[in-house]
């Protein structure tokens, strides 16, 4: 039985009811016999034949994958790219399938870091315990001594993590373009210590106990009669939500509760504490900046050039209708692509400004006091 079959038997079936709600006493009794027929079926059963259970690979070569000599995810077998729509008219389980792999594109990359690039992981926070959680960040062994520059990359919000730009471009195009192993390797070829943060690894996902989903809906301090309407209403609510859910998503994923990372619990608190406890430590006298997408919005008001996506040649000059970094194009008008289209541009300007620096007096580097929240913008 197909996916579109079971709708039109459940959306036949619901506008049956709605016709015979608006007759009389024997429309009732025939709509009450719809329900009984209704909730006898199976919809777990019915579906499951539908969808593959969600159970994937945890390697790449469990999905027969692999990066060739280019950079680019091929098919072990056939040599053919990543195909996202492996199943047809199976979008959700496709999805998680495809997010099952970027999570074992994470962890690869991860490696590269530390194999390819010699960066070394560090754990935050720098004084956790071993039970919390925690993140960390990639470092070369010369991050915090380097007298002269250091390289701090930091990448856009979504599922990206540490050492990537998009994991899109990774999957689709090739490493070089979809992470910033170019960036740091060049950076080290040219001297630069290097920091690689991960501003989106915020909290861990463990799974709820019954204890701790009976706690949380009992932990309101309403009083009793209110909070036995709204428990009504919510467990009609629920009633409603769970039927549905038996149809649109039979292999029911397990309730999650996440714990945040202390003093790491958003982007903008983890570029803070990387700020505070590893950058401002550093003995650099240049300290530059590489941000792709929302990575960037921390430092807009600094002595920057921002690449944007463009259908202008490279480096040509856009107009901006906001009062941040001058703009120029990336040479591309894929907003993802930018880091990388823009890379020889970025590492000319860095030559540049340190070139065009008069000042021989180092300054403590700071970050602003009356920073701008991204809830105020």
């Amino acid at each position: 039985m197909s996916f579109s079959f079971i709708t039109l038997i459940l959306l036949t079936i619901w506008i049956n009811m709605a016709q015979l709600q608006q007759g009389g006493p024997d429309e009732k009794e025939k709509t009450t016999a719809l329900k009984d027929l209704l909730s006898r079926i199976d919809l777990d059963e019915l579906m499951k034949k539908d969808e593959p259970p969600l159970e994937f690979p945890d390697t790449l070569e469990g999905f027969e994958y692999a990066f060739n000599e280019k950079g680019q995810l091929r098919h072990i077998k056939t040599g053919e790219p990543f195909v996202f729509n492996y199943r047809e008219d199976l979008h959700r389980w496709n999805q998680k399938r495809y997010e099952a792999l970027g999570e074992i594109i994470t962890k690869y990359v991860y490696e590269l870091l530390e194999k390819e690039c010699h960066l070394k992981k560090v754990t935050l926070p720098v004084d956790a315990t071993e039970s919390e959680p925690k993140s960390f960040i990639f470092m070369s062994e010369d991050a915090l001594t380097n007298p002269d520059k250091l390289m701090v990359l930091i990448h856009g919000s979504g599922v990206v993590r540490a050492g990537q730009w998009a994991r899109r471009l990774i999957i689709n195009e090739d490493l070089d373009s979809g992470t910033q192993i170019p960036y740091i390797k060049r950076a080290i070829e040219e001297g630069y210590g290097v920091i690689v943060l991960n501003p989106n690894e915020n909290y861990i996902e463990v799974e709820k106990t019954k204890a701790q989903v009976q706690l949380s809906s009992d932990s309101s301090d309403e009083p009793a009669e209110k909070r036995e309407r709204k428990d009504k209403i919510q467990k009609e609510t629920k009633k409603r939500r769970d039927f549905y859910e038996k149809y649109r998503n039979p292999q029911k994923e397990k309730e999650t509760l996440q714990l945040y990372i202390r003093d790491n619990g958003s982007p903008e608190e983890h570029a803070i504490y990387v700020w505070d406890h590893f950058i401002a430590e550093s003995a650099a006298e240049n300290v530059f900046f590489v941000a792709h997408s929302y990575g960037g919005l921390a430092f807009v008001e600094l002595n920057c050039c921002n690449w944007v996506s463009s259908s202008e040649p490279l480096d040509t000059s856009v107009e901006s209708m906001l009062p941040d970094c001058p703009r120029v194009s990336a040479g591309t008008e894929r907003h993802e692509l930018t880091s990388w289209k823009s890379f020889p541009s970025v590492f000319k300007f860095f030559s540049e400004a340190s070139e065009a620096k008069n000042s021989s007096v180092k300054l403590a580097p700071t970050r602003r006091s009356n920073r701008i929240k991204y809830e105020e913008l």
